[in-house]
């Protein structure tokens, strides 16, 4: 049976693992059970958590959806390891911001 794409939206490691699970893991093909035994493993925080933290990231902080969710899958500890994944754009980001950024990730930081 042929699967029609109905929209492509990025999402975080844990949600990978979710969806996947929601599936049924009698139902994954080989591929599909290697990518939810990655996801389980290397999941930071559950996928509900991660799906509230995205959704900070985007409306408070102003990221770019595709952005967080790589900062989300990486959950970083300083300002210099947040910095790597906001290098790519011209404009400098203020400090401020930055430790913004990072109180919301020590948010959900405990179910690491």
């Amino acid at each position: 049976m042929a699967r029609k794409l109905l929209k492509v939206k990025p999402v975080t490691v844990s949600q990978v693992a979710a969806i996947l699970r929601s599936l049924g893991e009698e139902n994954l093909d080989q591929f599909q059970h290697r990518t939810l035994d990655y996801a389980s493993k290397f999941s930071k925080i559950s996928p509900e958590a991660s799906e509230k933290l995205l959704d900070e990231l985007v409306k408070e902080a102003g990221l770019d959806e595709e952005i967080a969710v790589q900062i989300v899958n990486c959950m970083p500890r300083g300002i210099e390891e947040l910095r790597v994944f906001l290098a790519g754009g011209r404009r400098i980001v203020e400090t401020s911001k930055l430790e913004m950024i990072l109180s919301l990730l020590d948010k959900y930081r405990g179910e690491e």
